[in-house]
């Protein structure tokens, strides 16, 4: 079970499941889940696809397109994983973010690996 969830939650996310995909990443890490919302926070002035917000627990996504990308979506639960775990400091530096989507991703692209024929 454990070695399909990473690929589980990406292909959620793929298939326009993402709240789901939050609700269960929420459940096996043990934190609440978070807001989603479309549309970045005013005051974002440089381009981002995402950001995490911990005063309202929201991810906010650049638009429906990035709220369907896997790597978007699960660095900013990783800031709101952290930011839930580390009484609401802020600590998750971006490369860990990336790291945490990239294994995500990683664990993904090697399940397809073993379904074709």
């Amino acid at each position: 079970m454990e070695a399909e969830f990473k690929p589980f939650i990406v292909w959620l996310i793929l298939n326009g499941k993402t709240e789901e995909a939050l609700e269960r990443l929420a459940e096996k890490y043990r934190v609440n889940v978070p807001k989603l919302k479309i549309g970045l926070p005013k005051g974002h002035k440089k381009r981002v696809y995402g950001c995490y917000t911990p005063i309202n627990a929201t991810i906010s996504v650049l638009n429906s397109e990035a709220l369907g990308n896997p790597f978007v979506v699960l660095h900013e639960f990783y800031h709101h994983l952290r930011t839930q775990l580390a009484d609401k400091q802020h600590k998750g530096t971006e490369k860990n973010a990336n790291r945490f989507a990239a294994e995500f991703l990683q664990a993904y692209a090697n399940r397809q690996g073993t379904c074709r024929a």
